[in-house]
């Protein structure tokens, strides 16, 4: 396993639309392995999507287990995913790999169902809620080439310079 190097805001290739995986190989596993590693080496990393490491295909990573008061699907490999229905919409602050040194609120589904193939292209439903929810549709929107930034509706009034703990 390796740890990938993350792009970082405002490189225009975080801009780009991601394809469609046609092969659930060893190189998918590895490029899945490689993923994982790179979240978990993150700050809080809860989340990441294969553009992110400059790998254009449709493949996030969601795991918010490790925050025990929250509900969850535990570590979703998602592949070729697609929201199927949403609901609710609330406002919250988020934060990316991809833009290391800021926050911003931005107004999300409170629930989602989804589909997505797993690492051997089986098809998987998922019910997500809150912060999960949030979660996922954060990951997704880099397979789209979006960033949060993308969602504030004012970068005057929703955008945080992001606070450093020693």
């Amino acid at each position: 396993m390796t740890i990938l190097d993350i792009l970082k805001y405002p490189d225009e290739t975080l801009k780009q639309v991601s394809a469609r995986v046609e092969s659930f190989d060893d190189e998918l596993r590895k490029i899945l392995s490689d993923l994982e590693e790179t979240m978990r080496a993150g700050p809080g990393g809860v989340g990441i999507a294969a553009p992110q490491v400059g790998h254009f295909q449709r493949i996030a990573i969601v795991d918010v287990s490790a925050k025990r008061e929250v509900k969850h699907n535990g570590c979703m490999i998602l592949i070729n995913p697609e929201i199927k229905t949403w609901d609710g919409m609330k406002v919250g602050r988020e934060g990316c790999m991809s833009v290391p040194d800021y926050t911003g609120n931005v107004i999300r589904a409170t629930k989602i169902s989804l589909q997505a193939s797993n690492a051997q292209g089986e098809l998987i439903d998922y019910e997500c809620d809150g912060y999960e929810a949030r979660a996922v549709q954060h990951e997704l929107d880099h397979l789209d080439g979006l960033l949060f930034l993308d969602r504030l509706v004012s970068r005057r009034t929703d955008l945080f310079k992001r606070k450093v703990y020693k």
